[in-house]
């Protein structure tokens, strides 16, 4: 796991990579109370008996300087280090008795390794798994990003033992892929309904591909105004792109049907009549428009996690300058 943690790191668009519930190895030392009580032992005894046998520190060397010049050879005093094997550790010696006999720890506890701590355990379908959190970099592409980590892992899982796979368990770019499909499902549906409205109740062929020409150039103007505000796109711009695709298409339906029945009504020219047109409608237009702002507006202005959440759709170096 440590060399797949390595590999995603390297990643393109990855912060970083977490392994959760790594189990360090430790050597596990589970007394037993009735015997501790029958030797008049204390738990503390038994820590402080280890680590006074369990150390690890530099013996020195016979013949070193500043002895004689007699001195031909120099010896390198080694001793055993830190204990690695349960044999060792039930070897430790907690008292002596001056007849010679002596109580050991493998006499009041019993000894194996495992795991340093036990306060994370994993599954996944039931089965033991250790989970790799991946964290994006600050601006990058997420879909890119995790296209790019699921090939590294194919890559990596033809080197896996046997029996050892992956999965991804929970993707947060599932709502983002899910929220693009929605704002294309909601433009088609738009230009649909342009269609349908336009067409059937004015007749007439050149008034239906105006607004079909007017919302795509919307849309293009509000990605121009995103990237000038500095607003990326993620759940909380693509909702919006979702209402402001509905506002285009209300207020060109309006528009529209207003100038056609100026043009049908007094007869002017088209421009006279959306000159006029304009003149009448432009008030409400307006105001909804106002109250919409209204209504969204002072979230920005939110404290806590709210405020946090409808801010962070900026991006962090345009937000900065």
């Amino acid at each position: 796991m440590i060399n797949v943690i390595d590999e995603l790191k390297r990643v393109s668009g990855v912060g970083d990579a977490r392994l959760f519930g790594a189990s360090d190895y430790s050597m596990r030392v589970w007394l037993k109370p009735d015997k501790m009580a029958a030797c008049g032992l204390t738990p503390s005894a038994v820590a402080a008996a280890v680590e006074a046998q369990n150390s690890q520190f530099a013996a020195g060397k016979f013949g070193a300087a500043p002895t004689g010049d007699d001195q031909v050879f120099t010896y390198t005093v080694t001793t055993q280090g830190r204990f690695s094997d349960v044999s060792q550790f039930d070897d430790i010696i907690l008292r002596a008795s001056p007849d010679g006999s002596t109580l050991r720890l493998e006499d009041v506890a019993r000894v194996d390794l495992g795991a340093q701590t036990y306060d994370f355990s994993a599954t996944y379908n039931g089965k033991p798994t250790v989970p790799i959190g991946i964290y994006l970099q600050p601006e990058a592409n997420a879909l890119e990003a995790t296209n790019a980590v699921n090939a590294r892992m194919a890559e990596l899982s033809n080197g896996f033992p046997e029996g050892l796979v992956h999965a991804v368990p929970f993707d947060t770019t599932k709502f983002v892929e899910v929220s693009i499909k929605e704002v294309a499902k909601t433009f088609a549906e738009a230009l649909l309904l342009v269609v349908l409205v336009i067409y059937l109740f004015l007749q007439n062929v050149r008034a239906t591909l105006i607004p079909l020409i007017a919302i795509p150039v919307s849309l293009v103007g509000a990605f121009a105004g995103m990237y000038a505000l500095g607003f990326s796109i993620n759940l909380l711009t693509l909702f919006g792109m979702v209402l402001a695709i509905g506002i285009v298409v209300d207020d060109a339906i309006i528009v529209l049907e207003n100038v056609e029945r100026v043009m049908t009504a007094e007869g002017l020219s088209p421009r006279d009549a959306a000159l006029k047109a304009m003149e009448e409608i432009s008030g409400p237009i307006v105001a909804v428009t106002l109250s919409l702002c209204a209504v969204f507006i002072p979230v920005g202005f939110l404290g806590g996690l709210a405020g946090e959440l409808y801010r962070s759709s900026r991006s962090p170096s345009r937000s900065r300058s």
